[in-house]
């Protein structure tokens, strides 16, 4: 297992007590020619270990932006950010997270095996470790056998679960998941689903995770950041009281409806403060 360097440096602003993940003010404006778009605003929010987290609001409401912020492939332009007490350029270069993308994003002259390997041939770890890595990941996510498989010989759900096997090869705490089920369909949605909480579960990650589904977002996670409209702004954060164990059939429960309607509430509170 490599070991991630996680030393904080002297300019980089101090996390919340106990947060993985931490802004604070977090504020973030794209300049273009036709004038400045605020994507962010005022945005506060902790994440701690082992925390499913769903980010959910109207599209173009930032949701998406404020995960690239994390991952470092966006700029903010006021407030901060930090990421296992680092900023997020250096937690990404101490590789402190997996990333998964609305597409599955894999080579299609690779094989599967060969799209999971390829962060860590880029990372340089030995070809026998990558073997093992491989073949754990892809147990993770119940692809065992589809090593040599090719992309378009996989359906779309499976590609996806292969993109989240890459993500996690090497072994990083942290996952940030862009919304990546979003363009499968409802009985693979669903199956996915409950596979990424097993997932989750089993490896005790912690999960940052974009969508537009009030049931995706209440049945997965633990917290539920509601969003609204641009400017971004977070309008209510709630605390699930599901149990962890969460088989489908709770989404017909008091419990998840009383859950869902609330995330609904903040969805339309969000859109009235506009």
């Amino acid at each position: 297992m490599l070991t991630l360097d996680r030393n904080s440096a002297d300019n980089t602003p101090k996390a919340s007590a106990g947060a993985v993940i931490s802004a604070e003010g977090l504020d973030l404006t794209f300049q273009t020619n036709d004038g400045p778009i605020h994507a962010l605003k005022d945005v506060n929010l902790d994440i701690h270990a082992g925390d499913f987290v769903s980010f959910i609001g109207p599209s173009g409401c930032g949701k998406t932006t404020f995960l690239r912020v994390m991952a470092d492939l966006e700029q903010p332009t006021g407030g901060s950010v930090t990421v296992n007490g680092v900023s997020p350029e250096d937690a990404r270069k101490s590789r402190a997270y997996g990333y998964v993308f609305q597409a599955a994003g894999l080579y299609p002259w690779r094989t599967i095996g060969g799209n999971i390997r390829l962060p860590l041939e880029i990372m340089g770890v030995p070809k026998a470790e990558q073997a093992d890595r491989v073949k754990r990941v892809l147990e993770l996510v119940d692809l065992a056998g589809f090593e040599r498989k090719f992309p378009w010989q996989l359906s779309g759900g499976m590609q996806q679960r292969a993109s989240i096997a890459r993500a996690l090869s090497f072994d990083a705490d942290i996952l940030l998941m862009d919304e990546p089920f979003g363009a499968l369909d409802e009985i693979v949605r669903d199956h996915l689903n409950e596979q990424l909480l097993k997932l989750w579960a089993r490896t005790e990650k912690t999960i940052a995770f974009v969508t537009h589904s009030i049931p995706e977002a209440v049945y997965l996670s633990t917290k539920i950041v509601v969003m609204s409209p641009r400017p971004g702004r977070i309008t209510d954060v709630i605390e699930s009281t599901l149990p962890r164990e969460r088989p489908l059939e709770i989404r017909d429960t008091p419990e998840f409806l009383e859950i869902a309607h609330r995330v609904r509430e903040g969805l339309r509170a969000g859109h009235l403060d506009e």
